[in-house]
């Protein structure tokens, strides 16, 4: 049997559906923030992936303080150590206590362990999880198999694909 390649055990997400499956996460988070009536500090978006969830999130709870945490783990499709290369402001994010902080997706968990080291009191939420780093993460929506690749919107750009008998 040949390898598969990545697009083809790929999960597609359009525009459309990163926008439901992030207004499902708010509804998961939605008072259950350690502040008064469940209410978050503020929300920390892991850069890149994590920018559109965090801001839609922000929007459906009403959070007005959004900061980032920016971390390079891939270089293209290759995974390395994972670093930080901008942190949050320290003070708003202090120990991570009110803070909720998104990615999009949790695939090894690597990425999210580093932050949960640096701010262990902060609750962890990402859009999809993968079985290897679903135990990081402590809210998702969606789970993928580990060998799943997810192809997000801002990655990809229409064009026309070959029918699969046939010139088309």
């Amino acid at each position: 049997m040949k390898e598969r390649l990545p697009h083809e055990k790929g999960f597609h997400v359009s525009w459309d559906q990163i926008h439901r499956d992030s207004r499902a996460l708010a509804w998961r988070l939605e008072n259950k923030g350690p502040l008064e009536a469940g209410q978050w500090k503020g929300i920390i978006a892991i850069t890149r992936g994590g920018m559109v969830p965090a801001m839609i999130v922000a929007r459906e709870l009403d959070i007005r303080l959004v900061e980032t945490i920016s971390i390079k783990s891939y270089d293209h499709k290759n995974q390395s150590e994972a670093q930080i290369l901008k942190p949050p402001n320290i003070e708003v994010i202090s120990d991570g206590s009110g803070v909720v902080i998104i990615d999009d997706l949790v695939d090894s968990g690597k990425t999210m362990q580093l932050v949960r080291d640096n701010y262990p009191k902060a609750h962890f939420a990402s859009v999809y999880a993968k079985p290897i780093g679903r135990d990081i993460v402590d809210t998702f929506i969606t789970e993928v198999s580990q060998d799943t690749w997810i192809f997000f919107p801002w990655d990809m750009a229409l064009q026309y694909v070959a029918p699969f008998r046939g010139d088309g």
